[in-house]
């Protein structure tokens, strides 16, 4: 159900006669009878009358505001540890690369050597040949030098990756800044990694000049984005197509167990940068407003107005299914809390099976005022408080 507040257009404390005004204008202005041009008048309508029996009652007003505050302080949550998962991967990037530099360097060394001895064997006479770490540390020197790197790649590496002790200048910093510790971990994490892969490309270079092998290319990070899709599509595993930006579009079919706020990752086909290997587009998935259906994970809900004479007596009612239209039974005496639940009708849920099909029942009135039903009511009124 969507936030009663928003429909209804009313602020989280508003009073009851705020709330009650807010209704009567909305449920005059969508009333199926002043909109018999909109096929999704009804649907409108009944969603108004839901968000105020909801608003109307005080515990479930009560119960509405208690799961938003949790549902708020969970995605407040979900974030923090988003950040600091984000902190650990970078961290572990950096080890990585830090290694790799190390490798590498111990490749180029043995290259190296290997070089310095084939030429002291083809010319004796110039002399002993350059020691070898002295040929690395003349060669990575002045590249790095010119890059702006100024030393070895392994002690670069170290620098860069070293933290800051508590209570130095960095942490000071960090104080005045508001940052909380998760993303001040990941900023100093991703500085690091980036001092670290800085004079890789460098050290490539080096490599391929002796030995022809470069390390394996980092990977693009992932690229987040959004397609949204209708219960249709859902319904029968389409093919979708997504906008990524600049011009580019993916394209994916919808597995079974696919829902509001499912993820699709699409391999390669994320970013791509020059030197690294292309990343992953990971979609999140939306589902479009639909004037016949809700959504509830796997199920779907739809509103079915009955009048005041047939929720009482009982009647048979035809309804709009997933799979066409369907005759549904509503019991004798069945109030605007009824809900009659059909088995297999919703969303395939990923298991071989799929959601139900609820139909919520709301009980309307005569398009014209009935004055036999009002002296029925009256008289009633008057009994009961007799």
């Amino acid at each position: 159900m969507r936030d009663p507040y928003k429909i209804l257009g009313v602020k989280r404390d508003a009073g009851q006669d705020e709330i009650k005004a807010a209704w009567r204008n909305m449920a005059k202005a969508v009333h199926p009878d002043h909109n018999q041009g909109d096929p999704s008048a009804s649907a409108r309508f009944a969603e108004i009358g839901r968000a105020y029996e909801t608003l109307k009652d005080p515990k479930k007003r009560s119960l509405f505001d208690t799961a938003s505050r949790a549902a708020e302080a969970k995605a407040t949550e979900n974030t923090i540890m988003q950040q600091r998962h984000a902190a650990r991967e970078a961290a572990v990037r950096a080890k990585a690369a830090q290694a790799n530099a190390e490798r590498v360097m111990e490749e180029l060394a043995r290259a190296a050597a290997r070089k310095a001895a084939a030429d002291a064997a083809k010319q004796p006479q110039a002399g002993a040949a350059e020691p070898a770490e002295e040929m690395i540390e003349r060669i990575f020197g002045t590249q790095s030098r010119a890059a702006g790197g100024g030393g070895r790649a392994q002690g670069f590496a170290a620098g860069a990756a070293k933290r800051p002790e508590p209570g130095t200048a960095s942490n000071e910093r960090q104080a005045d800044s508001g940052k909380s510790d998760a993303e001040q971990s990941a900023e100093e994490a991703a500085a690091a990694a980036s001092a670290i892969l800085q004079p890789l490309s460098l050290l490539t270079s080096l490599v391929r000049r002796f030995t022809g092998v470069a390390p394996a290319p980092e990977k693009v990070p992932d690229q987040f984005a959004t397609a949204t899709v209708t219960i249709d599509d859902l319904l029968n595993g389409s093919w979708v197509t997504a906008d990524l930006g600049e011009g580019r579009e993916a394209g994916f079919s919808l597995a079974a167990g696919t829902t509001e706020g499912s993820q699709v990752r699409l391999k390669g086909q994320g970013y791509k940068l020059a030197g690294m290997q292309r990343g992953d587009a990971v979609m999140n998935i939306r589902i479009a407003p639909d004037t016949r259906f809700t959504v509830d994970g796997f199920d779907l809900h739809t509103v079915l107005p009955v009048t005041i004479e047939n929720a009482v007596l009982g009647t048979e009612a035809r309804i709009d299914a997933p799979t066409g239209p369907l005759n549904v039974t509503v019991p004798a005496w069945s109030g605007s809390d009824k809900t009659i639940r059909i088995e297999s009708q919703g969303l395939p849920n990923g298991a071989g099976g799929k959601g139900d099909l609820v139909v919520e029942l709301r009980i309307m009135l005569w398009e014209k005022p009935d004055d036999k039903v009002m002296d029925l009511m009256r008289s009633m009124k008057n009994g009961l408080f007799l």
